[in-house]
């Protein structure tokens, strides 16, 4: 055995072996890079389930072309902030891209106002995908709305969901 280990043509294929298997344990524990689209799913179904529902009113519709900016978050969600959308990251590892390409699309924006135990909170929320439910005729500044907030963070908030909406 010890021959056969110190003859470096026998190590060869050995090695080989050794990086298809560290490739195939990489490739099959990596995780996956989850759409943007679908986290904000499930955070409208959290806060439709577990929100409390507050009196705000609308301030505006806007529509905004991600690819004209460089930061910020998807939705903000802290007093007196207002923040664009981030695009979705569209590349992984080897250049194949991730989920639809939706996040390269205009967004629009519904900003809105609430106020809860005397703090303002002023924030935006992407209803990009709910366009059904919005209908965007009906909805003008200053409008009255209904919006649900989380109670254990009350900064984090929304007026649609997909089965739920606070326009009135």
């Amino acid at each position: 055995m010890n021959e056969f280990l110190n003859d470096w043509r026998n190590l060869v294929p050995l090695a080989g072996l050794a990086v298809l298997a560290g490739a195939g344990v990489f490739f099959a524990f990596r995780t996956k890079p989850e759409d943007i689209d679908e986290i904000e799913r499930r955070r409208r179904a959290y806060l439709n389930r577990v929100g409390r529902i507050v009196e705000g009113h609308i301030l505006e519709i806007a529509e905004h072309d991600p690819a004209a900016f460089n930061g910020g978050s998807r939705s903000s969600h802290s007093a007196k902030s207002a923040v664009a959308p981030k695009p979705a990251r569209t590349g992984s590892l080897f250049g194949r891209r991730s989920g639809n390409n939706v996040a390269s699309a205009t967004r629009k924006l519904l900003h809105y106002t609430y106020a809860i135990s005397g703090v303002s909170y002023e924030t935006a929320q992407d209803v990009t995908g709910l366009e059904e439910r919005l209908h965007l005729a009906r909805v003008a500044a200053g409008q009255v709305a209904s919006v649900k907030y989380d109670p254990s963070n009350p900064s984090n908030s929304i007026l649609l969901a997909d089965d739920w909406s606070g326009l009135h």
